[in-house]
Formats: structure tokens, sequence, C-alpha cells
């Protein structure tokens, strides 16, 4: 599962480090403050064309299955992001940016297939997992981003000026995540279909897939005797699913601490990168790949050693809270690194990174939690489509948002989003679930 959701956050992630580079040498932006506002549409084309094929993505993944979903948006990833890094005009970084963002459907199948694959006493593993691809995405993405970018002038004693990475100075990082995409499409051909439909039939194939699958609807079916619920007609679903309070206040929870995770996220590589006059940290983007790839193996060391004892022990849920809370305390302190040098601020801008990044695996972990625990197994589909398109509408404001305001103001927006989701966590936003609330 973290393969197959990989090459999708490694094109996302590994993008956000060099977008000024790449704007500023497309020469669109008249003065060197206006790069962050150029950069900020190319970014927003993306979660833009998101936000209006998120539902139809969902769509297809109930008709279709998982599968075919997850397949198609790999394969867009291979071909799309590699034009990405042929760009050498505005227009085109916009158009195959929301290229990739419209053909971008695996972000909520693939949560409803770690679901639908793992038992409920495991469901928290599961999402830990998927999870755990982003962790991998901030190891690899910025690394791939920072280093391999430009490598005709980093790397002159390799690539000449006159080849096609000379040439084309973001294409290596490009094909190379396009590469490893190729490869994660061709590891689906082992990834077993988890949809089923009861009444016209099941999706996917005969021998040892269909017979996966089968177990896989015996254990759902078994899940729904177990909590005693009754079949949901599949006309009514969304009708029923949208008067479930339990998951209409998860729902607006994890959208706004999604709000505050993107925002975060596009907001950093963008501060780091600024020059000190523009109270930024005058970070190179290979100190970014840097700081991004020690996030994500922390983040990583994390997901496998600590937080299963800390699910194990608190449960999935009750560390949000705190978490929410050390996260607002930590970023009231970002601003005031513009103060530090050398390697003061290396080691201190490694640590915040690394904390802030671990509560945010942890506030998302939660999150999927309460949504995956507050509908029954049939009516999980309505919830995909939902889930997925409230999401990639609060990544679309953030992208907006960005554009038009400062790092110094937006870390106080971003801190505001967090402490109204640290709000929303509580009566009468929020309603916990009963199996959550004997935990």
């Amino acid at each position: 599962m973290p393969s197959a959701e990989l090459p999708t956050m490694l094109q996302l992630l590994s993008s956000l480090g060099r977008f000024c580079f790449q704007i500023r040498d497309m020469n669109i932006a008249k003065r060197e403050e206006d790069i962050g506002f150029y950069a900020g549409f190319v970014a927003a084309s993306y979660f833009l064309a998101r936000t209006f094929s998120s539902v139809p993505w969902g769509i297809f993944a109930d008709k279709y299955g998982r599968k075919p979903c997850i397949v198609i948006s790999i394969l867009s990833v291979i071909f799309f992001n590699t034009l990405f890094g042929l760009s050498t005009r505005y227009w085109m970084a916009i158009v195959t940016r929301g290229m990739l963002g419209m053909l971008c459907g695996i972000l909520g199948p693939i949560k409803a297939y770690a679901t639908e694959i793992c038992r409920k006493e495991h469901q928290a593993l599961g999402m830990s997992l998927v999870t755990s691809s982003r962790a991998v995405a901030f190891v690899l993405g910025p690394a791939i981003g920072g280093f391999l970018a430009q490598p005709a002038e980093k790397y002159p004693h390799i690539f000449s000026k006159e080849s096609i990475f000379g040439r084309f100075p973001y294409f290596l990082p490009c094909f190379t995540i396009s590469i490893l995409a190729a490869g994660s499409c061709i590891a689906c051909i082992w990834l077993p279909e988890t949809l089923h439909l009861h009444n016209d039939g099941k999706v996917g194939g005969a021998g040892e897939d269909a017979q996966i699958s089968e177990e896989v609807e015996a254990q759902a079916d078994l899940s729904n005797i177990e909590s005693g619920k009754a079949k949901v007609s599949s006309d009514t679903s969304l009708k029923n699913l949208l008067k479930n309070w339990k998951f209409v206040s998860s729902v607006i929870i994890y959208c706004t601490f999604s709000l505050h995770d993107v925002a975060y996220l596009e907001t950093f590589s963008f501060w780091a990168v600024s020059k000190r006059k523009f109270r930024g940290l005058n970070l190179t983007s290979q100190d970014l790949a840097t700081v991004s790839a020690i996030s994500g193996i922390g983040v990583l060391v994390y997901q496998f050693t600590v937080y299963p004892f800390i699910a194990k022990y608190f449960g999935p849920i009750r560390p949000l809270r705190p978490t929410a809370i050390l996260s607002v305390l930590l970023l009231t302190a970002y601003p005031y690194m513009h103060n530090l040098h050398g390697l003061e601020l290396k080691v201190l801008i490694n640590i915040a990174s690394i904390l802030k990044n671990v509560f945010s695996a942890t506030i998302t972990t939660a999150c999927n939690i309460l949504q995956n625990t507050a509908v029954v197994f049939m009516v999980s589909k309505a919830r995909d489509r939902v889930v997925l398109t409230r999401y990639t509408n609060k990544q679309h404001i953030c992208s907006l948002i960005n554009m038009v305001a400062g790092g110094q103001i937006l870390f106080l927006v971003i801190s505001m989003v967090a402490v109204i989701g640290l709000i929303l966590t509580f009566k009468p936003f929020f309603s916990m679930s009963d199996a959550l609330s004997r935990s």
C-alpha cells in the first residue's frame, strides 16, 4: 500500500523546494519578491484540478474498483511529471501540474483500501502504514528535488550543459520519480482488489485474486454482523452518511487539520529558501532537501517504533489534542528563526521540522481512524467521495492563501487554523463514536 501512494507524494513534495528556482528561471516574475506569487499559481493549479476531479474519481473507484484507480493515477505521474520537468514556459508548468491533479485519484481509494483489507484491530496500523508513505516521500522527495535539480551546475563533471539535463535543468528529478512510479505500477500487478459489488458481481479477476477478494468480503460482512448494523442501500447511503453527525464532525476536523498541514508544507519551503531581506532563512535547495530528508527519517522511525506503543497504551485518538496544542506552540517559534545563523540555525530548524511532522502524522492518523469508525462498511464508498472532495478543497484554499500572503503572516494564519481544529475536537462540535469512547 505505501508503495502505491509513494509516487504521488514524491512528485508533490519534490517540487515544493524547487518551485521558486524553476519559476525564477522562467523569467515570468518582474521582481524577485513576486516569484512566490507566481509559484503559488502553479501549486494551486494542482489542487484546483483535484477539487473538480475528486468526486468523479470516487465514483470511478466505487464502480470499477480501487486497483484501476490506483494504476491510472500512477500512470499519470509517469507521463505528466516527466512533462513538468521539461517545462520551460509558465503556461506549460500550470497545464502539466493541473493534469497531475486532475488524474490524481489515489488518495481517497488508498485509504479505503487500507481499511477494507485490514481487520478492525489492525486498522490503526494499516492507516499508519499509508501515512508512512508520506514519511518516505519526505526523505526521498526533497532529496531528489534538491540534489538532482540543475545537475549541469552542481555536477559539471558528470552532466554537460549541452545535454538534455543541461538544457532542462529540472528534468532529472522528475525523470527519476517517473522511473520509481513505473516500478510502483508494476508492483500493483500483485495488488488484490477489495471492492465488491454484491448485486452486480465482484470486481477483480479470477483465481487467487478472486479468492483473496472473497476473504476480504467475508471479513467485511463479519464486521457488519458483529457491530449489529443493517445493510444500507447504495441509493440512500450518501443521504444517511450526511445525517451521521459523528462522521460529519470527524470530516470537519480532518479537513481543518489538512488545511493546516498542507499550508505548512508549502509555506515552509518558500520561507526557507527566501532571502534574509524578505525575513526568510536563505537556505539553498540542498539545505532544504537535507532538512526535509532528516524530518522524513524522523517521522518514519516514529511511525514504526514509537507510534505503535502510543496507539497501544493511549489509543489512536487521545494523542490528537495534545499534539495539536504542541503544534501551535511550535509554530509560534518559527518566525524568530530568522535571527539565527550557522550551526545554531541548522540544528534548531531540523529539530523543529521533525517535531512538526511527527505531530502532523499523529493528527492525520487519528482523523482517519475517526472517520472509519464513525460509519459502517457499506457506506464507506460514499464516505470516500465526501472526504476526498473536502480535503482537496482545503488544499486549494491553502494554495490560494499562499499566493497572496507573506510567510510571516501565513505562519500566524496556520497557527490560527490549528487552534480552530483543536476547538472543534470538543463538544458540542465533536461527537465521539461509541467504539472510541469505550477505548
